[in-house]
């Protein structure tokens, strides 16, 4: 009796593949024929392909081996891009460098509000670009006066230094005419971390940028800088510090889960492994 085939169905792209794991590695295994419908189109194809040094993936034999070169080159891209910024942030997380320039902005943050004449706390509208505009003019003119004149002039006729406290944040101007932004975050009505954010700008006149800051390195400051700093500061330092703070925010609730969940997770995680 002559079989009868259905030659308007779904091609079948099924493959048999497998996966074993032993004390120290794994074994992959495929079968090597490619199908087209009820064709067998080739009887030796590969279909465990490398990654990279230590990866390798199974794929299904179908006659469209050329969408998945292309898919595969793509996820191999895709993986490589992967590893090289897992490998940029084992590196960054070793480095010591975060640490002391933390140590470096902190004690010069304390030095700025010790030597303070005033300190203006702002909510609302007082928080404005004119009060931004007010504070890089300030000081750019304190920076240029101690060019002309010397320490001598400035310890004989010192001016007003201001420090601005608007919500989690403390403005400062710094010297080499900076602008330090001091973010203190808190979780539950208690302090937690300093954070810090150093903009500085040729002139007046000039867009300022990032010089230097102790966010944490997966944030996006980067980012934010290049959207929002030179076309309106005021929202970028107002970003930076909500970024902050609802970082902070998750790492506190989560740190609260685990202490409070910590006896119920063990004895979940026994159970299943038993």
């Amino acid at each position: 009796m002559d079989q009868k085939v259905d030659l308007t169905a779904p091609h079948s792209v099924g493959t048999t593949v497998i996966g074993v794991t032993y004390n120290g590695g794994a074994v992959l295994g495929a079968d090597s024929r490619t199908n087209t419908g009820v064709y067998g189109a080739n009887r030796a194809s590969d279909k465990i392909t490398q990654l990279t040094d230590n990866v390798y993936v199974c794929r299904s034999g179908s006659n469209f081996m050329q969408d998945d070169d292309n898919r595969l080159e793509i996820t191999r891209t895709r993986f490589g891009s992967l590893l090289k910024r897992h490998g940029d942030l084992t590196e960054r997380l070793a480095r010591d460098s975060d640490k002391i320039i933390f140590e470096r902005l902190q004690k010069e943050f304390e030095a700025a509000r010790a030597s303070q004449t005033e300190e203006i706390c702002l909510d609302g509208d007082a928080w404005n670009d004119g009060l931004l505009a007010t504070i890089r003019e300030r000081v750019h003119m304190e920076s240029d006066r101690k060019a002309m004149h010397g320490d001598a002039d400035i310890l004989s006729c010192p001016h007003e230094k201001i420090t601005y406290k608007i919500g989690n944040k403390v403005i400062c101007c710094l010297e080499g005419a900076r602008i330090g932004v001091q973010y203190e975050t808190s979780y539950a009505g208690e302090p937690c971390d300093f954070y810090h954010c150093v903009l500085e700008s040729k002139s007046f006149l000039e867009k300022m940028t990032v010089l230097e800051h102790t966010v944490p390195f997966f944030l996006p400051i980067r980012e934010i800088e290049n959207d929002l700093l030179s076309s309106n500061a005021m929202k970028f330092i107002d970003h930076v510090g909500d970024l902050l703070q609802a970082f902070v925010d998750r790492r506190e609730q989560v740190d609260c889960s685990c202490q409070t969940y910590k006896g119920t997770l063990w004895k979940s995680n026994q159970r299943a492994v038993s």
